[in-house]
């Protein structure tokens, strides 16, 4: 009986820190109900209860309507149709020119003091 205990006890703290971890990683969209310190506090405070009642009520999912998933620029067909091909051709010879500049930089053997 007392290896259950401790065991049970090992799990709920291993849970209590979990839920505290992912609480506070979060970011604040993604908080249902209250705002991501009353979250946190109860947590806290509350150390098993309020985990679980961070991950029913509190924590937002990524299919939960109202959430938009975040789409990088060049993902984004949207955007893609809104530069013209001459601003795509631009941007990608600004980049090609900056990856060479920055090749260029990397190459140089570092400088070695010499004293006579």
């Amino acid at each position: 009986m007392a290896r259950l205990l401790i065991v049970g006890g090992f799990l709920a703290a291993v849970f209590w820190v979990f839920s505290i971890v992912d609480c506070a990683v979060q970011p604040a969209t993604r908080h249902r109900g209250v705002s991501k310190p009353i979250w946190l506090a109860i947590v806290v405070i509350v150390p098993v209860i309020g985990g679980i009642l961070w991950f029913v009520i509190g924590r937002r999912r990524a299919n939960d309507p109202g959430v938009r998933p975040v789409i990088a620029p060049d993902d984004d067909p949207a955007f893609l149709r809104s530069i013209s091909k001459t601003e795509q051709d631009a941007r990608i010879r600004r980049l090609e020119e900056e990856l060479a500049r920055l090749d260029e930089e990397t190459d140089e053997p570092p400088a070695t003091d010499q004293r006579p």
